[in-house]
């Protein structure tokens, strides 16, 4: 691989989009998995304006010009409902910079893409969650993000990453990987490895409520982690929903279950003391509270009874990901140690098994909310 090629590309980025001005700067921003962002600043009428450039990581969304479709769609659907409101589409969504000629990303010479959308200034993310009120902001900012975009024909839009949250494919994927073994890991991760297969169940829940027409397609977010709200710093209220890479058909419970697994936890997603990880029930519920807020009415009772089943598979789900990724050699995630993937399984095992001990009372929590 030439390792001179991303420098080359990302200085022909800093130029590839109409912005008005004299650039000024570009530097590495934030700690996301996948894609590769930078703060660009460019000089207006002497004073500076910041923006979000990423560099789209084409081995995992290996169509970027329909991954843009469907954000442009999804962002312009949105900002419509936004001014309808009373709102300001340009700090409640995601607003993006085109090229010259017309276009949502940039293709550099070495055939990379690149995308650009303008900074939201005083605003903060949570890459944990330690307040219930913010918990409860994140939760409203997705549940009106499903509210939203209800009538928003799912349907229309592009796979981008095809089984996504199709767990039951994911298991398959994590078989081969354990069969395969290419790292020759499997033999000191057999508890992991057993822990996944004994809940094969989970794996097949979802996808046969769908299946069964028990529960809708909708379009979600895929990747409702916490981090991806910005919270106004001056109000302390969810405000913008960001990171729509992953947009696209899916099922609300996948979005609320995510939430659950990052945000209510009580440890980093990568924490090696076991003993700190538990599903705490006052966040969960802080959640369960605002995401059904947020919806407005949008979801289904079965949709709802739903959640807690959401957040136990999506959690799994993670899990597996995370190992079998570890046992595939770290090709997917990045890592900043040599058993980083590994960490983040244990930790989405061990959230699994206190969810498990905490059944009933997550339960409990969702038909509280119902029976309101």
């Amino acid at each position: 691989m030439d390792t001179r090629k991303p420098t080359a590309g990302l200085s022909q980025a800093c130029y590839g989009f109409a912005i008005e001005g004299t650039y000024k700067d570009c530097v590495p921003y934030g700690n996301g998995h996948i894609n590769d962002t930078y703060l660009l600043t460019y000089q207006q009428n002497g004073q500076e304006h910041a923006y979000i450039l990423q560099h789209m990581n084409k081995t995992i969304f290996t169509d970027p010009e329909a991954l843009m479709e469907n954000i442009i769609g999804v962002t312009g659907f949105l900002k419509e409902k936004i001014m309808a409101a009373g709102g300001n589409p340009q700090r409640e969504t995601l607003d993006f910079v085109f090229t010259a000629d017309g276009k949502p990303y940039y293709k550099d010479g070495f055939g990379e893409y690149w995308r650009t959308y303008h900074y939201i200034d005083h605003v903060y993310a949570l890459d944990q969650v330690k307040d219930p009120e913010d918990f409860y902001q994140s939760a409203l900012s997705f549940g009106r993000f499903q509210q939203m975009l209800a009538d928003f024909p799912a349907e229309t839009l592009h796979e981008t990453i095809p089984n996504f949250h199709n767990t039951a494919v994911r298991f398959g994927n994590f078989e081969k990987a354990v069969a395969e073994d290419i790292c020759g890991r499997a033999a000191g991760i057999q508890d992991e490895i057993q822990f996944v297969k004994q809940r094969f169940d989970l794996a097949c829940a979802l996808g046969n409520l769908q299946d069964q027409g028990k529960i809708p397609l909708r379009v979600t977010h895929n990747d409702t982690k916490s981090n991806n709200v910005l919270i106004d710093e001056a109000t302390g209220k969810g405000l913008c929903v960001i990171d729509l890479d992953t947009v696209m058909p899916g099922l609300s419970v996948n979005d609320f279950g995510d939430s659950i697994r990052f945000g209510a936890s009580t440890a980093a997603e990568d924490e090696k003391d076991l003993s700190k990880v538990s599903c705490s029930m006052e966040l969960y519920e802080a959640y369960v509270k605002g995401f059904l807020e947020g919806c407005g009415g949008r979801l289904t009772e079965k949709e709802i009874l739903s959640l807690p089943l959401g957040a136990k598979v999506m959690t799994y789900e993670c899990g597996m990901r995370f190992l079998t990724d570890y046992l595939s050699g770290d090709t997917y995630f990045k890592i900043h140690r040599p058993e980083h993937n590994l960490d983040r399984a244990r930790t989405q095992f061990k959230l699994v098994a206190d969810m498990e001990s905490k059944w009933e009372q997550m339960q409990a929590i969702v038909q509280k909310y119902i029976d309101q």
